[in-house]
């Protein structure tokens, strides 16, 4: 399981409620446009896409996929290089390992991840902090290590990007 019920419940009424959330993918827009040239593709899926802004901020065309919003909640194929960001630290903890499982199966040559490390400024209907996880950089890497090795990593004042490449035969 990638996400309960109640959670995605709890997440479409934050997205309704709040229009400033799912809206930081344009930020890393240049990155991507660098790491697709340098793997030459243009194969791209945004995982956790919220309002499309990495799109909105790209030249070409990418797949979109957030199971939270309609119309980009269809199951996407797998794509040459994933976005994952600022979606990690929003995953239910019990369903932290199903994810990066999915990543592994989605990812066929790089996945690009944002990952933030502090308390977010929205709150869910719940009550709890949007950011479920809260863990250090080498928690996180340890995360991921069963399905991808660690290419690239850049801290920052509160979370890292990274850049992993799917182990052979993980996920897929």
């Amino acid at each position: 399981m990638r996400y309960s019920n109640q959670y995605k419940e709890l997440q479409q009424e934050l997205h309704a409620r709040n229009v400033g959330y799912g809206t930081s993918g344009y930020k890393h827009a240049q990155h991507v446009i660098e790491l697709a040239k340098h793997l030459g593709t243009k194969d791209i899926l945004d995982y956790g896409c919220g309002q499309q802004t990495l799109q909105k901020a790209l030249p070409f065309p990418i797949t979109n996929y957030d199971p939270f919003i309609p119309g980009s909640d269809s199951e996407p194929e797998p794509h040459d290089m994933v976005v994952c960001s600022d979606v990690m630290e929003h995953i239910e903890r019990e369903c932290l390992d199903e994810v990066i499982d999915h990543l592994g199966k989605l990812t066929k040559r790089l996945l690009f991840v944002d990952i933030a490390q502090h308390p977010a400024k929205k709150l869910l209907a719940d009550g709890r902090n949007a950011h479920l996880i809260i863990g250090g950089t080498s928690w996180w890497i340890g995360q991921f290590a069963a399905c991808f090795d660690l290419r690239s990593l850049q801290s920052y004042d509160g979370g890292f990007v990274a850049a992993f490449v799917p182990l052979e035969g993980s996920g897929k």
